[in-house]
């Protein structure tokens, strides 16, 4: 639910869905489940169904996957996102791969400079999966897991229900070792973990230059005539931006107030704080 431009990074998730085709999402819900609901409702407004599979206990990737797919109405194969991924793959030539390959399960691959903080995954020439590493000091490849599977219904049905399961640490080793026809579509388009705060700022900024702009003020915003804002900050709904202000490659929260000649350059502040006149600052993180 933390907002990435303007909106819950889960709605960048769910429009990518729909434009995949999708007209059915069950959201997996833990931690702060409850915030979930009130803003997503139905669906409705997003033009695709959406139902919610809160987990009184946190059950693992595996096992959330299991009790998510009990909300499903339909039979056909199951997209799964990591909740913390931003991308540009190709969904539908994910879909299409998987399709081709006859594929009981197909992940999402990527390859990085460094694979040691995700999990690396050999191939054969067919891009069948040989192995499935986890994190490790020297990976063998990296190609990466990058955080999003297509699952065929039976594969999902055997993974035990009500228990916490590791789909890396359990269930992709144990289809292997059944030699079930698990397949990687490699696709080097944009990816970005935002796992860390500074990532998530990464995303923010990447997807404000996406759109050709070198910011982006939301609604309600007021900003001094002689305030400077740039390097794809974001500034919320209701900020009022000083004099004199300058703001470089920062995400500034609904209802903030930025006090006249500050400088802030890679910070978020969060919503509603108000951040003294004159204050410079590099990195920092405001209210939270």
């Amino acid at each position: 639910m933390l907002q990435v431009v303007g909106v819950p990074f889960t709605e960048h998730q769910i429009l990518k869905a729909k434009e995949a085709g999708i007209s059915e999402i069950v959201l997996a819900t833990s931690f702060k489940a409850e915030l979930f609901e009130p803003y997503f409702g139905d669906g409705g407004n997003f033009g695709i169904s959406i139902r919610y599979a809160v987990e009184e206990v946190a059950l693992g990737t595996g096992g959330a996957i299991s009790n998510a797919a009990q909300m499903l109405s339909g039979d056909g194969p199951v997209a799964i996102f990591n909740g913390d991924v931003l991308s540009r793959h190709d969904l539908t030539g994910q879909f299409d791969f998987h399709e081709a390959k006859g594929a009981e399960v197909t992940l999402y691959l990527t390859q990085v400079e460094d694979a040691r903080a995700f999990g690396a995954v050999e191939l054969d020439g067919s891009k069948r999966v040989t192995a499935f590493n986890e994190k490790m000091e020297n990976p063998p490849t990296n190609i990466i897991n990058a955080g999003c599977y297509i699952f065929n219904r039976e594969v999902i049905e055997t993974i035990p229900f009500g228990k916490v399961v590791s789909v890396e640490r359990e269930t992709f080793p144990e289809l292997l070792a059944k030699g079930a026809k698990v397949f990687g579509f490699i696709d080097t388009s944009y990816w970005l973990d935002i796992g860390t705060p500074t990532a998530l700022l990464k995303a923010s900024r990447d997807l404000v230059f996406g759109t050709n702009k070198d910011f982006l003020a939301l609604a309600g915003s007021t900003i001094a005539l002689d305030a400077t804002i740039s390097g794809g900050s974001v500034i919320g709904r209701r900020v009022k931006i000083g004099a004199g202000v300058e703001i470089n490659g920062s995400v500034i929260g609904d209802g903030a107030e930025i006090g006249a000649g500050a400088k802030l350059t890679d910070c978020f502040v969060a919503p509603n704080f108000e951040v003294p006149a004159h204050m410079i600052s590099n990195g920092n993180f405001f209210g939270f």
